[in-house]
């Protein structure tokens, strides 16, 4: 019989560009969601006739249900996750139901992980936080991670040139994050962070070179630290061009506190930020870099592995990501009952397997 994969907020960027990966490398029929009939409709015609399209909305969770009941797997992408709960995941547990999500947001990490337990004694597989960073990123500290004898200290940085691709939802994922500090595993204990702090440059691969990075709040700072026994977690972000890091900068660190909670000015953040991404994705593309950095011991004497990726599209690089896992799981390589980030659920080597079959090279050296 063909599989059946359901992708709740596939109308989106990040949601079609999961749906284009698996019509590429399965045979599986996709039924994308939205609440727009008329928008989802021409996304399921752009994709081809493996994607049907079905008007749903979160709020009908006798719709959802049903819909789940019709599926052999379930990809939630109905960002951003800041204010999600767990319906999806929890219904497809109750009905044995594979699950994957490109959650992005430690708050929603922290409750899917809750129904771990559940999730096994049903024998399903939920692998959360997928797509680029986090997603792939995990795969590549886990890469390094796996040469050392001891890790002690992970830096993974990222950058996105313009809107990388995505929707305004992605804008307003960033501006979300800069409400409040958040907790970093740093020297063996958890210490406070301020969003968009610590300016640092990174050398990424050509053509970004010398880039500037910061702080930011991100479930990978709290699911290395459970999965491997570093020290130190350091997780940054910038942007491409600079100016756009001053003015994220300046909107966590100038704007008054009660507006940066206010969800009419996140609206409109995100809205003016993708208007203005728009305009200059023309000259900075819409591509995204990532370097991760292991240091520890190798043989008894201190060592670094670095990995590196660079793609010309944020949004389909996150579609091969979650993608990548929606095949293995569907061809039945891939099983680990449980709730479960992504670095803790997939071997190196079916990742590298699934990334080389998607010509995204990720280059590792010694330094």
């Amino acid at each position: 019989m063909t599989d059946q994969v359901l992708i709740i907020g596939g109308r989106g960027r990040i949601g079609s560009s999961v749906a284009r990966d698996i019509t590429s490398h399965t045979q599986a029929k996709i039924t994308i969601t939205s609440r727009n009939s008329a928008a989802g409709i021409a996304v399921s015609d752009q994709l081809g006739p493996q994607v049907e399209f079905l008007s749903l909305d979160l709020a009908d969770k006798e719709g959802l249900k049903q819909a789940i009941a019709q599926s052999n797997l379930v990809i939630h992408c109905a960002g951003p996750f800041h204010f999600r709960d767990t319906t999806v995941l929890q219904l497809c547990i109750e009905q044995g139901i594979n699950y994957l999500d490109v959650s992005d947001h430690p708050s929603f990490t922290l409750k899917a992980l809750e129904c771990r337990a559940a999730a096994e004694a049903a024998g399903v597989t939920a692998i959360i936080n997928t797509g680029i960073f986090p997603g792939i990123s995990n795969s590549m500290v886990r890469q390094g991670v796996e040469q050392l004898d001891k890790p002690e200290r992970i830096h993974l940085s990222y950058l996105v040139a313009g809107s990388g691709g995505a929707g305004v939802t992605v804008m307003r994922t960033t501006f979300l994050g800069l409400q409040k500090p958040f907790k970093a595993w740093i020297d063996g204990k958890w210490q406070e962070v301020k969003p968009y702090s610590d300016r640092e440059t990174v050398e990424f691969p050509p053509p970004y070179g010398k880039s500037h990075v910061y702080w930011f709040d991100m479930p990978e700072a709290f699911t290395l630290p459970d999965t491997f026994p570093a020290k130190t977690v350091i997780t940054k972000f910038g942007s491409i061009p600079d100016f756009y890091n001053h003015l994220t900068w300046i909107a966590a660190h100038w704007f008054p506190k009660p507006l940066m909670h206010n969800k009419a000015w996140i609206e409109f953040l995100a809205h003016v930020s993708h208007f203005m991404t728009d305009a200059t994705n023309r000259f900075s593309g819409i591509g995204v870099a990532i370097r991760s950095e292991v240091n520890g011991l190798k043989d008894s004497q201190p060592a670094s592995y670095c990995s590196t990726l660079v793609h010309e599209n944020t949004a389909i690089a996150s579609g091969c990501g979650t993608g990548s896992i929606a095949q293995l799981l569907l061809e039945g390589k891939l099983k680990k009952p449980g709730v479960w980030p992504v670095e803790q659920a997939l071997p190196t080597d079916l990742f590298e397997e699934t990334m080389q079959s998607r010509g995204i090279k990720i280059h590792q050296e010694w330094l």
